[in-house]
């Protein structure tokens, strides 16, 4: 039989991948971007934007290229993603490639509607459970299984040194959310913020690699009201932080004051901002309310401002959402926010699962990531119930990477469905190790398969040798060429 053509995937976990290699955190990844750095001397606020918009093609961009078309050039697929594609995605504002001159481990990505769905992972210590150790193993192994991004929400003790294990060791992007950090140094008292405060603490996170942050300016003291109409109030902890803060003072946030300044800081690092929705809905009695829609209005005026200093930027979204509401989610950033990346959490479409989470909200994730948005934050069983465990990242991020292929092959992007034809051809023809290496989690696969398959051949236990319907169709195939 004919066997398929190479398939090939891209896979950042290094040699995180070989179960039987021992993972040496103290000695981190090679800096795979120092020299490229030093070429186009990326310092000063010459970011992939800067850069973008004089008309320069940057490794970073040339790489993204090839990342994003693997298969389509061994395949024959015409495709439109050609470095001046990305190039001039990332100077319209419509593309993201977070990337700190002082992350060189992490190897290039890009976030945009007209790339390939995303998917980010959460993970983080806090005041109650969790170490350093258990973070960065959670991190390394969210990598293997396939998340595009990692987020460090870590609170509590021990923050700085979390997240430079893990910015050490990491081969994507990592982003934070600095507000947590700076309410550490306040003893968890909002009021006490300061924007001095906040401004050191972004400096630091500078300084160690962070490639992007959600910074929840887009609060405004005239909108915080909203949030008592609601069923759930605020469900955001950088929201009801900041918040809070714009309450006791009765001011505008030094967040959306300073946001001029917060962009002048990132520009020195290239690092990217994302606009965080402190006012998402936590339910889907809340969906889509003014509230909601107010902070969403204030991103475009944000995004702008960033635009103007050279930096990246893309907007944070829902949340829970049901269904029928989704695509007005979609229409309305790209409107208000002047078509920049969406990264939405979820949505979830329904409330009644908890344990089930990563499932309520893979099924609005793909429906949204069809419609055009950017990059979807994973969900994982223990969402609103504890910290995620390893596996419950695993099951997270499998989940969304459903939902993202999913999206690709909806929105026809180029060479989507190479792997799922090869995976149905490896599964015709009983090709069993190549279906289970085209699966999104192989050591799944091949765990299921051996606990009722302890022999293997030409059928599985599913249907047994004398129902399988595949073998039957090879039989139909054989007898009709012998007949003609």
């Amino acid at each position: 039989m004919k066997e398929n053509a190479p398939v090939y995937i891209y896979d950042t976990s290094g040699s995180y991948s070989d179960a039987n290699v021992e993972i040496d955190l103290r000695k981190g990844l090679p800096r795979l971007r120092d020299t490229w750095q030093r070429q186009y001397n990326i310092e000063g606020g010459k970011t992939q934007m800067y850069w973008a918009k004089k008309g320069v093609i940057t490794p970073e961009m040339e790489y993204v290229a090839i990342r994003e078309n693997m298969n389509c050039e061994t395949m024959g697929i015409e495709t439109h993603i050609t470095p001046e594609f990305v190039r001039s995605e990332v100077a319209r504002g419509r593309a993201v490639i977070p990337a700190n001159i002082n992350h060189p481990e992490a190897e290039p990505m890009i976030i945009g509607r007209n790339f390939m769905v995303k998917i980010n992972t959460n993970i983080g210590n806090s005041s109650m459970s969790s170490g350093i150790d258990e973070e960065v193993e959670k991190a390394v192994w969210s990598c293997k299984w396939g998340g595009d991004t990692l987020m460090d929400l870590s609170t509590g003790d021990h923050i700085h040194e979390t997240r430079e294990w893990i910015l050490r060791n990491c081969p994507v992007p990592v982003g934070t959310v600095p507000m947590y950090q700076a309410m550490e140094k306040v003893d968890g008292e909002a009021e006490k913020l300061t924007w001095e405060i906040f401004r050191d603490t972004l400096i630091e996170q500078c300084e160690q690699g962070v490639d992007y942050f959600t910074i929840h300016c887009g609060i405004r003291l005239k909108n915080v009201h909203y949030a008592n109409e609601r069923l759930t109030g605020m469900v955001s902890r950088g929201g009801s932080i900041i918040s809070k803060w714009c309450m006791v003072h009765n001011r505008e946030s030094f967040l959306y004051e300073h946001f001029d300044d917060i962009c002048d800081i990132l520009a020195q690092y290239d690092v990217a901002v994302s606009l965080g929705d402190g006012l998402r809905p936590g339910c889907i009695y809340d969906a889509n309310d003014r509230a909601q829609f107010a902070e969403l209005d204030t991103m475009g005026e944000l995004v702008e401002h960033a635009w103007q200093k050279n930096v990246q930027a893309f907007i944070e979204g829902p949340g829970h959402v049901p269904m029928q509401k989704i695509g007005e989610n979609m229409e309305r950033q790209l409107d208000k926010c002047h078509e920049a990346p969406f990264y939405t959490l979820g949505p979830l479409v329904t409330d009644i699962a908890p344990g089930y989470d990563h499932i309520t909200s893979a099924i609005g994730a793909a429906q949204i990531g069809w419609l055009g948005t950017a990059m979807l934050c994973y969900v994982t069983p223990k969402e609103h119930l504890a910290l995620p465990d390893m596996e419950d990242v695993r099951n997270g991020v499998i989940a969304y990477k459903i939902a993202a292929h999913a999206a690709d092959i909806a929105k026809g992007y180029p060479g989507a469905c190479i792997r799922d034809n090869a995976l149905s051809k490896a599964r015709y023809d009983f090709r069993w190790k190549d279906q289970f290496n085209l699966s999104l989690d192989p050591e799944r696969a091949l765990e299921y398969y051996k606990t009722a398959n302890p022999v293997g051949g030409k059928y599985c236990t599913m249907c047994g040798p004398n129902f399988c319907a595949m073998r039957i169709s090879h039989s139909l195939k054989e007898d009709n060429c012998l007949t003609h």
